[in-house]
């Protein structure tokens, strides 16, 4: 037998009758040589009197001066109590453990946790005896009010970031700011600084928040009220815990489920008239331009330009989501699990037990796991699926990069130059043709384009950038010889290509 005894969450007090009463059994039993009784620590202010009772028992304290971390102490203890209850005297009956911990047992305990889960493989009894919890005495001391409930969380498991497990699901996510909030385990500056920089991520900076110390401890309960951003600067220790309270649907900022309820209320009846006559296919158009926004605010180096195209392309996907979920055929939970789902399956050197060198080899593993993933549909050559409706240098690149990885390949990239010499005179002869054929021209400017990607290929180079940046540099450069022309009174078209290249060479000189 296992008892679990919650020593309440203030002093002496706070402790229920049947925790005493649990607590001079249990301690009775340690004097006899018939059990055990264990506490979490004596650092807790209901211990004070236990002196005075007197009460027998073992401390786990030393496991936290030992330990690298809670984790490891939590599971310390954990084992420490199976083993004394996998013992028998030696007439062979049963002990009974006792261990004895600050507030409910059930509450925020994690030693309880993996207590509870091995005993209940190894068919030991556990029984609980509680007290009030810390939730209660916390709650009480700001007078809190929960209409929509209240989130208890461990500060240190507060994420700084969205972690997630090899199956793609969050492994600790952010607290939810339409409900209340109340932290334990903030006991010194780290673990304060560090619970504030992962509320600043959903709270604003000046959210007022409620530092909770010694919550159920007559004489000694505090409540200091700080925006959030002081967490850090105030005096915490192991009895404090901290009350975040809801943000007002004004005070929340919108994210993407946010996003995916605002496109729902666009397309219902009394929505936007234009909303609700959009289809996939009217939607196209604009999935495009978005696309090319994007890759222009890339180009210009701006991160607010950036942020706002890539609000305007997600929003596409959420449109077209939303039409699908009309229809009945995905919504955009399918969308977000099937890519998860592919991501992991194609990253198994991260979620998996596969070993890769370099990039390179991540790829040709992509590629491998992506064929075999086709195996089953109606693709017959490796150049089936690339998009149709990519730009022609894109295509070429794709193209050129899939029959590469078959073999379809110039030995060194001499090949390559040699290869763009005659594709550029062979253009060269159909164009001093005596009659040239526009036909055999647009062919071979074709072939030139084509061997043209090939160099940027070999050279890891996109062509599509290298042209895209060479437009700005042209646009840059033309526009600097229409300034100076209007600067001297003169108009393009009145001057020699002579006169516009001055200016031009001034153009590059002043490096546009």
């Amino acid at each position: 037998m296992i008892t679990l005894i919650g020593l309440g969450p203030g002093d002496i007090n706070s402790l229920s009758r049947s925790a005493e009463n649990a607590l001079r059994e249990a301690s009775a039993r340690m004097e006899s040589g018939t059990g055990k009784l264990y506490l979490r620590t004596v650092n807790h202010p209901s211990t004070a009197e236990f002196t005075l009772w007197p009460l027998h028992f073992e401390s786990f304290d030393h496991l936290y001066e030992t330990a690298a971390d809670f984790h490891n102490v939590y599971h310390k203890i954990a084992e420490i109590v199976l083993f004394e209850a996998q013992k028998t005297l030696h007439e062979g009956a049963a002990r009974e453990i006792s261990y004895a911990l600050p507030g409910h047992p059930l509450f925020a305990e994690e030693s309880v946790r993996l207590i509870l889960e091995r005993a209940a493989l190894l068919n030991i009894p556990v029984k609980i005896v509680s007290s009030g919890s810390f939730v209660d005495a916390a709650l009480t001391a700001v007078r809190a009010n929960l209409t929509d409930g209240c989130d208890v969380r461990d500060a240190l498991t507060l994420p700084t970031n969205f972690n997630i497990d090899d199956n793609g699901n969050c492994i600790s996510t952010f607290p939810d700011p339409s409900r209340a909030l109340l932290l334990y385990q903030i006991y010194d500056t780290h673990s304060a600084s560090r619970t504030k920089l992962s509320l600043m991520k959903i709270y604003p900076d000046e959210h007022e928040i409620a530092v909770i110390r010694w919550a159920g401890v007559a004489g000694k309960e505090e409540v200091e009220r700080v925006p959030l951003f002081r967490l850090d600067r105030v005096n915490v220790d192991h009895l404090t815990s901290v009350y975040i309270p809801e943000l007002t649907s004004k005070q929340r900022s919108p994210n993407f489920h946010s996003l995916v309820g605002l496109m729902e209320r666009l397309r219902a009846p009394d929505g936007c008239p234009w909303d609700r006559e959009q289809t996939h296919e009217t939607l196209k158009r604009y999935f495009i331009e978005e696309t090319y926004e994007v890759i222009e605010a890339i180009d210009s180096g701006d991160p607010e330009h950036l942020c706002e195209e890539l609000g305007d392309a997600l929003l596409q996907v959420v449109f077209h989501a939303q039409l699908a979920a009309e229809s009945g055929d995905f919504d955009i939970t399918s969308v977000t699990d099937k890519i998860v789902t592919k991501l992991i399956r194609r990253h198994p050197h991260v979620f998996g037990t596969v070993e890769v060198d370099g990039s390179e080899e991540v790829l040709r593993n992509w590629e491998m796991i992506k064929k075999k993933e086709k195996s089953s549909d109606h693709r017959k050559s490796i150049l089936d699926g690339v998009p149709l409706g990519l730009p022609a240098l894109m295509q070429a690149m794709e193209i050129s990069t899939r029959v590469a990885k078959v073999g379809f390949e110039w030995k060194d990239f001499s090949g390559v130059l040699a290869k763009l010499e005659e594709e550029l005179q062979e253009l060269k002869t159909e164009l001093h043709h005596p009659e040239p054929d526009s036909t055999k021209i647009i062919a071979e400017l074709g072939d030139l384009f084509f061997t043209l990607v090939q160099v940027a290929r070999w050279q890891k180079l996109d062509p599509e950038d290298a042209l895209r940046s060479m437009l700005k540099r042209f646009s840059n450069r033309f526009r600097y010889v229409e300034k100076r022309a209007e600067e001297n009174d003169k108009t393009l078209t009145s001057m020699t290509i002579e006169q516009m290249d001055v200016y031009w060479d001034e153009a590059k000189a002043n490096g546009l």
